[in-house]
Order: C-alpha cells, then sequence, then structure tokens
C-alpha cells in the first residue's frame, strides 16, 4: 500500500477551512503536512482564536507550522502544495521551482499570460499544476452533465449557467478603478465560465456586458453577463453565463438548457459549500454530504422518455415531464482525482489550460464591453 501523500496547504483562512480541509481529511491517501501561516501561534492554545479561523497549531498540533516561504518550500517531504491565499502567482511559483505538485484556489492567476508562464513552468519541472475548480462537482452540474452525455437533451442549442448572489456582502469594499484580478467574473464567474468550457469547449467569439448594480459608479464589475458564441458542428449554439447581485429568488436560477430533444431547468444551490462552511475544518464524510433537497431537484422535459421513473407523459403537450434527482455532489472526488493524477493512474481532473482559457474569456469579455463589439477569440 503506498504511503499517504503528504500535503502542504499555504494560508489558513476561509478557503483552507471551508473548501479544502473538509475534502482533504477523509482521504486516507493524503496526509496534512504542514501550513505556511505568517501568524505567531497562540501563547494559550487553550483561549478562544483572536483571529475568526484560528491558527493552524491549534487544530493542527501535529502538523509543521512555517511563517516563512523559504522555510515552507524546503520542506522536502511536502509533495502536494495547495494554495489558499488571495494572491497566487508567486506561490504556485516557488511550489513548481521547489519540486512539488501544485493545487491552486481560483482564479487561477490575474491574466492569461500569467497562467501560461506557470504552465510552461509546470512542464518544465514536470509536475502537477491544477486549479481547484471544485463546482465541476455540484450536484446540479454533474446532473447536467450526465443528461447532456447521455443524450437526454438531443443536441444542445441554448444554455444560460448562472450564480446569482443577492446582496453580495463582500462587493461592499470595491472601489471604482479596475485591475485585472478584481470583480465579479473573477469572483463567482471562475465557477461558471470553467463549467461552461467543460460543457462545450472553447468559444469563437466572446460578447461582455458588465455592470456595477451595487449603487457605485464604478469600472469594477459586481454584476455581468457574458455570452458565448461556437462555430463548426456547434454553430447554432449560443452560451450565456450570468451573475447578478440583484435577484429577489428564494432559490436562485441555475441552468436552464435546451436541445433537439428536451430542456433542463434548476433552481437552488448544491448543498456542499454551505454545509463546509457551517462545520469549516470538519471532515465532509457524512453519507448525505453532496445530497440535494428533493425539492430543488432540476425539471427535466423531454420529447420521448429519458426516464421511466421519474418523468410522467403529459397529454396536452405531449411531451415527457418530471423531476430529475440531481446526482449526489462530490467536492471530495477533486482530491481524489489528485491523488491518482500524482501516481500516475489518471488524467488530472482539471487541466490548467481550461483555467487559463476561463481567464482568456474574462479578458475578452472585458474588451467586448469597453469596445461595444463582439470579439472574436484569440
Amino acid at each position: 500500500m503506498a504511503a499517504p501523500i503528504k500535503v502542504g496547504i499555504v494560508g489558513y483562512g476561509l478557503s483552507t477551512k471551508c473548501f479544502h480541509l473538509p475534502f482533504i481529511l477523509p482521504n486516507t491517501d493524503l496526509e496534512v503536512h504542514a501550513f505556511l501561516q505568517r501568524a505567531t501561534p497562540p501563547s494559550d492554545p487553550s483561549q478562544p482564536p483572536t483571529k475568526r479561523w484560528g491558527h493552524c497549531t491549534v487544530d493542527f498540533p501535529e502538523a509543521k507550522h512555517y511563517r516563512t516561504p523559504e522555510d515552507f518550500f524546503a520542506d522536502g517531504e511536502i509533495e502536494l502544495v495547495v494554495v489558499c491565499t488571495h494572491s497566487h502567482e508567486q506561490f504556485v511559483e516557488q511550489a513548481l521551482r521547489a519540486g512539488k505538485h501544485v493545487v491552486v484556489e481560483k482564479p487561477f492567476v490575474n491574466t492569461s499570460a500569467e497562467a501560461d508562464r506557470l504552465i510552461a513552468l509546470a512542464k518544465e519541472k514536470g509536475k502537477i499544476l491544477t486549479v481547484f475548480q471544485n463546482r465541476r462537482l455540484d450536484s446540479d452540474f454533474r446532473t447536467l452533465d450526465y443528461l447532456i452525455k447521455h443524450g437526454a437533451l438531443g443536441t444542445v442549442l441554448e444554455a444560460d449557467i448562472h450564480f446569482d448572489f443577492p446582496s453580495a456582502p463582500w462587493v461592499n469594499g470595491w472601489g471604482k478603478k479596475y485591475s485585472p484580478g478584481q470583480g465579479m467574473a473573477f469572483g463567482l464567474g471562475t465557477h461558471t465560465i470553467d463549467q461552461a468550457l467543460t460543457l462545450f469547449g472553447r468559444p469563437a467569439s466572446v460578447t461582455g456586458f458588465l455592470r456595477s448594480n451595487r449603487g457605485v459608479d464604478s469600472e469594477i464589475d459586481d454584476t455581468y453577463t457574458i455570452i458565448l458564441q461556437y462555430d463548426g458542428e456547434q454553430k447554432n449554439l449560443l452560451v450565456t453565463i450570468k451573475t447578478a447581485i440583484v435577484t429577489h429568488m428564494k432559490d436562485q436560477l441555475r441552468f436552464f438548457a435546451r436541445g433537439t430533444k428536451g430542456t433542463y431547468l434548476k433552481f437552488g444551490t448544491c448543498p456542499q459549500e454551505a454545509k463546509a462552511i457551517d462545520a469549516p475544518g470538519e471532515p465532509a464524510s457524512a453519507p448525505d454530504f453532496g445530497l440535494e433537497d428533493p425539492r430543488i431537484w432540476g425539471t427535466l422535459t423531454t420529447t420521448s422518455e429519458f426516464d421511466s421513473e421519474n418523468q410522467e407523459y403529459d397529454e396536452e403537450s405531449k411531451l415527457y415531464i418530471g423531476k430529475y434527482p440531481s446526482l449526489p455532489g462530490w467536492y471530495r472526488g477533486y482530491y481524489e482525482n489528485i491523488v491518482a493524477a500524482i501516481r500516475g493512474d489518471v488524467e488530472v481532473l482539471v487541466d490548467p489550460e481550461t483555467a487559463r482559457d476561463g481567464l482568456r474569456v474574462i479578458e475578452l469579455a472585458r474588451q467586448s464591453h469597453n469596445e461595444g463589439r463582439t470579439v472574436t477569440w484569440s
């Protein structure tokens, strides 16, 4: 039996405790070996933490604690580095040059040019570089992907992908002048743009509409619509990616996809993120962790029966209609894939080139918005 892969984590905040540790800890093929956290350990670990997310030495007393990147990356036992800080490029480069595999939080980096440079460095060093696009493993996205691949919708002609967030509190501190890496397209958009690229590939052109709906005249978008158009066999496909912060709905729209044989309409959100935030740092090992409430399962409508158990024939419309059970969300699968990829058994789930293409979509969307025109992929 192979020894566990030793993991070093850069940062100890929301990202580490809610989006990574819950899905690393249940995996016996991974060992949390070290943290890079600049803060000094508390003098009395028994006292409540002074910072919101606490200190790694309190929660993981057996792990090593480094306060400087030089000491952290010099640890020869670390095989996999997980970068969970606000700024990524420096740590990704240091990890690769130190001979480590790297998982980096999204957005990958601030520009597609930076991404290309790091991708080239990873290939030069022979190391895995991948981006934490966990929402490929959302319950509803897994379901839509399954339905498309198994022909329930036929040839998809139009897809709307939403990640709306009413009154998003984190936008209130944003300024007015834009620089790469800022705005909602770089925030929530890195999830939905990646989902679009995963389903349909690189577009032929991009059209962007970027807005500031938070009551501030700003270049930094909090609301956007990005339209992807395709060519070749997909020339009739139109993909719309949206985020809005003014959206008064109990269950937010997530997906609407229609094709030559059917449609899929989905409201409500995969429960994994909310559960992880409710129990930060706790292993996501409960059997029902990624199960959706049947109340928010999507509706599948098809011209011919796809699922006899969940669709009923409607005499009036001559269509088969029914709630389609969402597949379980499985963020743990991301790190299961990382282990298998490091050991040479599979390809990595999220190749960095697709993450780079996601950044390029954002760049072209801003160019489109500024110039008032559709921009050809380049």
